[in-house]
């Protein structure tokens, strides 16, 4: 089989503490973390809420468990901000990620969202008309363009509960933006959504920069859809687990990756009540699992 690659496995600290729902797994702390992500075989990390915004504090932190930073969450407004507003409110995390050295930095357009709200369904969320997504395009490049620029390009996190959720709004996201604007394939959120993840990679795969690999359980998930809950409650009722531990099938998406000629991270996130499912041991599982799934795809693990 022809080698693929090299990918680096990183995984989201939001399996530990939860950045909505701050009672979940509030009491652990960041070491501990920190400590189990290097145990499971991960060698980077996304940021979340205990992580410090200056470099200078977080890099010895990381440093004695060897990880590196991967990238991290912004919540953008750019729908109800002017470009200049947005580069203002993100530049303290554009310096920390090009301090320490981050690949991309995870832009998700937040503004109406309903995924942290408890008590707001899934239908509830807020939507564009294809014009108004043309207009969002233009002022998302112009952002992106300058993201390039500083040295932190971005990757955009479609999400369910927000206006870009489905694969024909993420189609139309690609078709209405520049280069500039990478797409960040969330399998869990796509498949969520009632997408196609094998054909939205391969239609947009010069676009994707940055991966993140969750897991759904059906029978969460159909109740879910059905009884229209919101995205905290099925988060909360364990519709997301770790690759392996669901209905996806990672093998058949990790041959997909090599088609495309992906290269880069590979990111475990699957925010769960860490109550419920141990996180130092759903995570081993998950990277277990993707560290099968792309060897036999032909990849290297970095």
């Amino acid at each position: 089989m022809p080698t693929a690659g090299p990918i680096r496995l990183g995984i989201s600290p939001i399996a530990w503490s939860n950045n909505d729902m701050l009672e979940l797994g509030g009491e652990t702390s960041l070491e501990t973390c920190l400590s189990e992500m290097r145990e499971a075989g991960f060698t980077g990390t996304e940021t979340g809420v205990k992580f410090h915004s200056d470099a200078e504090v977080l890099r010895p932190v990381l440093e004695p468990h060897d990880l590196e930073i991967v990238s991290g969450w912004f919540s953008g407004e750019l729908l109800e901000q002017s470009v200049e507003a947005e580069r203002d409110r993100m530049t303290e995390q554009m310096e920390l990620f090009r301090e320490l050295g981050a690949g991309v930095h995870i832009y998700a357009e937040t503004s109406g969202t309903v995924q942290a709200t408890m008590d707001a369904p899934l239908s509830s969320r807020p939507r564009l008309s294809e014009e108004d997504i043309k207009a969002y395009g233009k002022k998302l490049t112009e952002l992106a363009e300058w993201m390039a620029d500083f040295g932190v390009p971005m990757t955009y996190h479609h999400h369910m509960g927000t206006v870009f959720e489905t694969q024909r709004e993420i189609d139309l996201l690609m078709a209405n933006t520049g280069q500039a604007v990478g797409l960040l394939l969330d399998t869990g959120h796509l498949a969520f959504a009632g997408g196609d993840i094998a054909e939205t990679t391969r239609r947009h795969g010069r676009r994707i920069n940055h991966v993140h690999c969750k897991d759904l359980r059906a029978d969460v998930l159909k109740a879910v859809r059905q009884q229209d809950k919101s995205f905290l409650a099925g988060v909360l009722e364990g519709v997301f687990t770790v690759p392996g531990d669901g209905f996806i099938d990672f093998y058949d998406f990790a041959r997909v990756l090599a088609d495309i000629g992906y290269e880069g991270w590979v990111v475990v996130e699957a925010e769960q009540d860490p109550a419920k499912a141990p996180p130092f041991e759903y995570s081993l599982m998950g990277r277990r699992h993707l560290t099968a799934a792309f060897e036999a795809a032909g990849y290297r693990i970095a």
